[in-house]
């Protein structure tokens, strides 16, 4: 395995073997995100012609690989931070490396093992034995029941990595204990995707704690303890800064998360009322992250943005205004009682959801493999910068604001067409999905989903050479 990493990463052998678990998860999750654009394309090619692959790959198959290829590459790369900076939030390496080892194997096996039953298992019979071996069921949470015990084992795994060596250093930073404390919730809200219930309402209220509670409030904090710890290396920001905002997003993003889940809750049979409390606290719960990131870069302007990496710096940038245009200003955009009772389900919410995980998860993810390459590659410097990380950045940039605008309009017209004038029927649905203002945004979607995985593939020839030739550089003289 080390061999294989240092293909990739580089020479890795003086490395604590926490860092080492990191960029094994993060080579897997490298490899996924390529998957998950794939995938994309594929499931864009077919929206726009279904008969593309039917009898092979269908469109519910392919758009559920795209999501599920998406979900697992983010927590991968967001559990590979986590090992990157215990040992040096902590000053010591990881107690029971062999165990964390032990768990991205599992992990690993587990994500190879279903994909490859949701590509050959595609009809069958609904009862226990598909639910605990095949496929649950239930949208963007479709792993069988045997894998989300596993991934709550690997979640007790690394928990248990992290408080030992916690322990074991007697040292417990601002940081440390929120990440402690979200790890808990992490394990603990996945569990809400297991229960079942024959009541669709009750069946959709503990489905949505998943969906949005798990992937919008505990990974909203793990992040912000990722970014913390990124801004306090890259920019130098100054600890009482990261930790004054990390603590103010615990108390938003848990403290409203719950309350912001109302805007679902309205549409699986619960009282009026949620809709008004949910499109209010939603809003509410990226605020703190965009905050921190915008205070460290104040900060570190007045000392001119002095770094040493530049491709994380840019993608601290991104990742900023992301996660406060994607998560927050879209979201807030339809979220509001008046026009979500308008926009519920259509394309805008895919915009959103497209520019929310490009701009708060996949930037994050982009930040600590830089910064990794940086320690890896060039620890005493120079600057680690190239011209192809500059095209990968602008270009992802460009396809993904052309991704989300094209959905955004055809969201547009579906909130016009199939539910303020036709009344939002199954026959109003049909025919709003014919309709030029859909159909014609559905191509320019394609196109751009085709552009960003040729941007995909700059960045990952980047991340296999920046850095290199500084070092080769550097050894001649000697």
């Amino acid at each position: 395995m080390e061999r294989l990493l240092s293909k990739f990463w580089g020479d890795i052998s003086g490395l604590p073997e926490g860092k080492k678990i990191a960029l094994m998860y993060w080579t897997v999750a490298i490899v996924l995100f390529g998957a998950q654009l794939l995938f994309g394309v594929l499931a864009a090619i077919q929206y726009v012609n279904p008969d593309f692959l039917y009898t092979v790959m269908p469109f519910n198959i392919t758009r559920m690989l795209h999501i599920n290829a998406m979900v697992v590459w983010l927590i991968m790369g967001f559990i590979g931070g986590i090992y990157w900076l215990l040992p040096d939030e902590t000053g010591i390496d990881v107690v029971g490396a062999k165990l964390g080892k032990l768990g991205f194997y599992l992990l690993t096996g587990a994500v190879a093992v279903v994909v490859l039953v949701y590509l050959f298992i595609q009809i069958g019979k609904g009862n226990f034995f598909t639910l605990w071996f095949i496929n649950e069921g239930r949208e963007y949470i479709e792993a069988p029941r045997w894998a989300d015990l596993g991934i709550v084992a690997v979640m007790g795994i690394i928990y248990y990595n992290v408080l030992a060596t916690v322990l074991k250093a007697k040292r417990i930073t601002g940081l440390l204990g929120v990440l402690l404390i979200d790890l808990v919730a992490l394990a603990g809200l996945y569990i809400a995707g297991m229960f079942f219930t024959p009541n669709i309402t009750q069946d959709q209220y503990w489905w949505w704690w998943v969906v949005h509670l798990w992937v919008e409030a505990t990974w909203e904090v793990l992040v912000g303890v990722l970014m913390g710890w990124a801004l306090m290396h890259v920019l130098n920001t100054p600890r009482r800064i990261i930790e004054g905002w990390l603590y103010l997003e615990v108390l938003l993003v848990f403290g409203t998360g719950i309350l912001g889940l109302g805007h679902h809750y309205y549409w699986i049979g619960t009282p009026e009322y949620w809709l008004g409390i949910g499109g209010f606290f939603s809003s509410l719960e990226p605020l703190p992250l965009v905050a921190m990131i915008v205070h460290a870069v104040y900060d570190a302007g007045v000392h001119k943005l002095q770094t040493v990496n530049r491709p994380a710096l840019f993608f601290i940038f991104l990742q900023a205004f992301g996660n406060f245009f994607g998560a927050g200003v879209w979201g807030f955009m339809h979220t509001l009682p008046q026009i979500n009772l308008y926009s519920h389900g259509t394309q805008m919410a895919a915009s959103h959801g497209h520019l929310a995980f490009f701009g708060a998860y996949v930037a994050t993810n982009l930040v600590l493999m830089y910064i990794a390459l940086q320690y890896i590659r060039a620890p005493q410097g120079p600057i680690l910068d190239s011209k192809t990380w500059k095209i990968a950045y602008v270009g992802m940039i460009v396809a993904m604001v052309g991704m989300v605008g094209a959905l955004l309009v055809a969201g547009f017209a579906q909130t016009f067409f199939e539910r303020a004038v036709g009344g939002a029927t199954w026959q109003d649905y049909i025919v709003t999905q014919m309709h030029p203002w859909v159909k014609i945004p559905m191509y320019w979607r394609l196109g751009f989903g085709i552009l960003f995985l040729f941007f995909y593939f700059v960045l990952v020839y980047d991340m296999l050479t920046i850095g290199k030739k500084a070092v080769q550089t550097e050894v001649k003289p000697a």
